[in-house]
């Protein structure tokens, strides 16, 4: 790879379509460049879209739906907020959201890491999967709306609730409906009503500790916090009651 290849290359992204901007995308990736930066991004969607090599693009703006979809292997950085669907179904790479984030963060992922400094929107985490060796991961830093980690497959879901005052509850109903798989760990408190009646709950073991000292560390260095701060207050483990709880409905 020439060294011209390696540069980073800046795109300013005003008055282009997402279509044109992805175009524009897929072709310096194909060219060897290993650094992306993004300026003026207002709502264009699909950026990152099925990008299959290990570079990295930083965005400055606000990215449209989607973003990150079917993603198997780039970093995308965002200086700003994400809209609908960040992660959709992405096979691999990271997506790290310096604000906040829509609806349905994390769709059906079946690997990588999704760390969200802020808020996220209605059913983060809906349909996520294990992929053979691949685990999807789905950090949070503030709060979630309803139907968290909704009919959730497999994966790790992190909400920590950074945002919240001592003693706050989360305000997310409907935790966990429909969830048949992967772990939902909660910093903070919830009542046993805003759960799916699907949904376990559990003290943490040392694997747990484990895996919550690995993806807070990484948040943390992402974000600028203090990961031990953090890890210090309780977390609750949620875990699926049944590996199909609807499976009745389609017995014969």
């Amino acid at each position: 790879m020439t060294k011209k290849a390696n540069r980073a290359v800046k795109i300013d992204a005003s008055g282009l379509l997402y279509r044109e901007l992805n175009a524009r995308l897929r072709e310096v990736v194909s060219n060897g460049t290993q650094r992306i930066e993004l300026r003026n991004v207002c709502g264009q969607r699909y950026i990152g879209t099925d990008l299959g090599r290990p570079v990295e693009i930083e965005i400055f703006g606000t990215p449209g739906n989607d973003l990150g979809a079917f993603m198997d292997g780039p970093r995308i950085t965002v200086r700003g907020n994400a809209q609908d669907g960040c992660g959709n179904t992405m096979n691999n790479g990271e997506i790290i959201v310096h604000g906040h984030a829509g609806d349905i963060s994390g769709l059906s992922a079946r690997g990588g890491k999704i760390f969200v400094r802020e808020d996220v929107g209605y059913r983060a985490g809906i349909h996520m999967k294990e992929y053979q060796d691949r685990r999807p991961a789905l950090v949070i830093g503030g709060t979630a709306q309803d139907f968290l980690g909704e009919y959730m497959a497999g994966g790790i879901l992190i909400l920590l609730g950074l945002n919240l005052k001592e003693g706050e509850h989360h305000k997310a109903n409907y935790i966990g409906t429909g969830m048949h798989g992967g772990i939902i760990y909660l910093r903070g408190s919830v009542e046993a009503f805003q759960l799916g009646k699907e949904v376990g709950v559990a003290e943490l073991e040392e694997k747990d500790h484990q895996t919550l000292q690995g993806f807070v560390g990484e948040f943390a260095a992402h974000f600028g916090y203090d990961a031990q701060a953090i890890l210090k207050h309780r977390f609750t483990k949620l875990f699926p009651l049944w590996i199909r709880p609807y499976g009745r409905l389609y017995a014969y």
